[in-house]
């Protein structure tokens, strides 16, 4: 094998065994998120559309090179057989050869175009899920905090309603015993009214009694006087 296609191998090679890194389950993606925006990958990300682009293209050529040997030799191994088998098998057996590497590198190649693509669409997707998982977070986070800060006005407004109701209830307790009291005055002065009404009462009809008496006890000394006058006469 030449260098260039020992080269090409061992990007395949190592691209494989990438894509079955970033394929275990145990590293999240907020992990590979983390490892990608790392300051030397951070530093090549910069230029990574236009490193991807030049290696695309490297494989591209690689994988054109591969299909152009392969139909090549193809060809020859075809118009081989058409001739003599005996006398050109040491050059039919060459050219077996040269088809298999030709097809070696054709598979080579192609592989490696292959998983490049995929390795960018999988290191895209999983930074692009690593995003979203932080951003369902921060939603998360920012919708409990929404929550318990409606369940804390929720509870504001439900403990000054209750201190509402107290007061009212205070209030309606305060005015209640007023009332209650009020009566009491109302019926204490009440009573003492009727107490004075009867006292006034008795004391007319006792002063009644005593003008009647005054009455009497006067015209007893009249009658007294005029007895003494017509004694004195005779």
């Amino acid at each position: 094998m030449s260098i260039q296609w020992t080269l090409i191998a061992g990007v395949m090679y190592t691209e494989l065994a990438v894509t079955i890194v970033l394929l275990i389950p145990i590293i999240s993606p907020q992990r590979w998120h983390s490892i990608f925006k790392s300051r030397f990958l951070r530093s090549i990300g910069n230029m990574s559309h236009v490193y991807f682009k030049v290696f695309l293209a490297v494989l591209l050529l690689f994988f054109i090179d591969a299909i152009r040997e392969m139909r090549k030799y193809s060809y020859e191994l075809s118009d081989q057989q058409k001739t003599d088998h005996g006398y050109h098998l040491d050059a039919e057996m060459q050219a077996h050869m040269r088809l298999f590497r030709a097809q070696r590198n054709f598979y080579i190649s192609g592989f490696s175009l292959f998983l490049w693509m995929v390795l960018r669409r999988l290191s895209t997707l999983i930074s692009r899920l690593a995003v979203a998982l932080a951003e369902g977070e921060a939603a998360m986070r920012q919708a409990q905090s929404a929550s318990a800060a409606a369940s804390q006005i929720l509870d504001q407004d439900k403990q000054k309603k209750e201190d509402k109701q107290d007061e009212d209830q205070q209030k309606q307790a305060n005015a209640s015993n007023e009332i209650k009291e009020l009566k009491e005055v109302k019926q204490r002065l009440e009573a003492e009214r009727d107490a004075a009404i009867k006292q006034g009462e008795a004391v007319s009809r006792e002063y009644d009694r005593l003008m009647e008496e005054h009455s009497k006890i006067q015209e007893e000394l009249k009658q007294a006087l005029g007895a003494g006058d017509s004694k004195k006469e005779d």
